[in-house]
């Protein structure tokens, strides 16, 4: 499974050297194309493991300015 971010930065948020930092200390890896980064499950999981997750992004992100967009795929 793959969970896809796509993020819009705020002018007034943080830089997106910080996002970018944080991002990959949550253990997402940087992805081109369509999204900026990828998280790559090691195992199948449940949706209230997914959304317990993204709430941890959620929340290492919070007052970033960052508007967050995921796409969770098997």
């Amino acid at each position: 499974m793959k969970t896809y971010v796509e993020i819009l930065h705020s002018a007034d948020g943080e830089k997106v050297s910080i996002i970018f930092e944080k991002m990959k200390d949550l253990g997402f890896k940087p992805a081109l194309g369509e999204h900026d980064f990828v998280y790559i499950w090691k195992k199948d999981v449940v949706l209230n493991e997914i959304i317990e997750f993204l709430d941890n992004v959620v929340s290492k992100l919070k007052g970033s300015g960052a508007i967050l967009k995921f796409t969770t795929i098997r």
